[in-house]
């Protein structure tokens, strides 16, 4: 590590004051990770990258083509990386997507690894609806505690892990705390300190408050959440999204719609979907199964009973399983993702002048800019890539105009440096 952990922060109202107690000759500047989406990068996303390089340079670990949620992202990754160098962010980093469209606390664990091997990354940066780190922290010790594990397994009724989790959490510490796994920002931020704490990395964890509407909502305080913003787009309201975004952010947008290259839908390519979908028999399914309850049988027969994404979708839904855990498991079937292992490169997207000095100071995993060097890296960074650029041939095939869908867009990218 290039950066000795601070020994101390001190919180002043929402923000903070970093006090280091380091040697000579090393560099005292905090550097913070964020695990992130920005799909797209709107203006609550500028606001907080604002307040953290106030500090010092900003990484970020940013999903590819497709997200947590399991959908397509409605903005590429190469956009959406420039978007957040134009509005601060002073290194971008893809998320492999075996990680990126996983649920939250593999997503968490790929995040912080990611970050965890750039060897330059000493404080951890994310959101939260509580905006309070110590609450935060208490449930996360709450969910690594053995007397969690036996109150889960007590209240299995055929209610869904998050309700049965938020109840476990309600006996132990009470509702106030239960409360915070209602909200989504909430359950990343205790899941990262989760990963941090198993997988025992010195990063520091900071959290900033969520600004805006709330997940899935409307826009509040003249922010919207991206969910809004994709729906204004798969709309056709591109100047309503447009007003939600900084003008960097609306500048490399309005390009990328004028190329026909968004806004991205997964329902453009559900007759691709459900043909992958139709030639795999029941025992296919099992490995994206992820909780071994027989999921699989019952979304095998959604598909055999259905002809279209959304209607397959509600076929398989049932109280016990969430929607975006149902299309995690049809995108994972469809890409056919493998079981992540680890992270064997990073792969620049995009950077700053800062952060390619951040680049020169690297010692963590090998730094990909230049996809033809991924054969110097051994073969399960070679394999692991060559996967990638396939799947980001098949998302391309939901580009609004199919002449920008030609194979080999990972091949031929190169980072976009500011």
């Amino acid at each position: 590590m290039l950066y000795k952990m601070p020994e101390k922060v001190l919180w002043n109202c929402n923000w903070f004051v970093t006090i280091c107690n380091l040697p000579e000759g090393v560099n005292s500047v905090p550097v913070f990770g964020v695990i992130c989406e920005y799909d797209p990068f709107h203006l609550g996303h500028r606001w907080m990258l604002e307040q953290l390089r106030q500090q010092g340079p900003v990484v970020c670990a940013m999903s590819g083509c497709f997200t947590q949620r399991g959908e397509f992202a409605a903005v590429n990754k190469f956009a959406r990386a420039e978007m957040a160098v134009r509005n601060g962010a002073d290194l971008v980093l893809e998320l492999p997507t075996p990680w990126a469209m996983s649920g939250a606390e593999r997503f968490a664990r790929g995040g912080v690894e990611l970050l965890q091997k750039t060897g330059v990354v000493t404080h951890l940066a994310f959101g939260s609806e509580c905006d309070d780190l110590k609450a935060l922290r208490r449930v996360e010790a709450c969910l690594s505690g053995s007397a969690y594990q036996d109150a889960v397994r007590r209240l299995d009724g055929g209610e869904t892990f998050a309700r049965r989790r938020q109840l476990a959490v309600e006996e132990l510490l009470g509702p106030e705390d239960a409360a915070l796994l209602a909200q989504p920002n909430n359950i990343l931020a205790i899941e990262y300190l989760k990963a941090l704490r198993r997988m025992d990395f010195p990063m520091e964890p900071v959290t900033l408050p969520r600004r805006g509407g709330q997940h899935d909502g409307p826009a509040a305080e003249g922010i919207a959440p991206a969910s809004h913003i994709r729906r204004l787009l798969r709309a056709g309201q591109t100047e309503e999204a447009m007003a939600f975004l900084p003008e960097e952010s609306a500048a490399v947008l309005r390009r990328e719609l004028a190329a026909g290259r968004a806004p991205v839908d997964m329902r453009t390519c559900q007759r691709a979907i459900l043909a992958r979908l139709r030639r795999m028999g029941e025992e296919d399914f099992l490995p994206y199964d992820g909780g071994g309850e027989g999921l699989y049988r019952r979304f095998y027969r959604a598909v055999r009973q259905t002809a279209d994404i959304d209607r397959l979708l509600e076929a398989a839904k049932t109280r016990r399983y969430p929607l975006a855990r149902l299309r995690r498991m049809l995108l994972a079937a469809y890409l056919e993702l493998p079981e992540p292992e680890r992270i064997p490169y990073l792969r620049l997207l995009a950077a700053s002048r800062r952060g390619c000095d951040l680049l020169r100071q690297m010692r963590g995993a090998p730094v990909l800019t230049k996809p033809a060097d991924v054969s110097r890296l051994g073969p399960q960074a070679q394999a692991l890539f060559t996967r990638e650029a396939g799947w980001t041939d098949l998302y391309t095939l939901a580009y609004p105009d199919l002449s920008q869908s030609v194979c080999g867009a990972d091949w031929r990218a190169t980072p976009w440096i500011m």
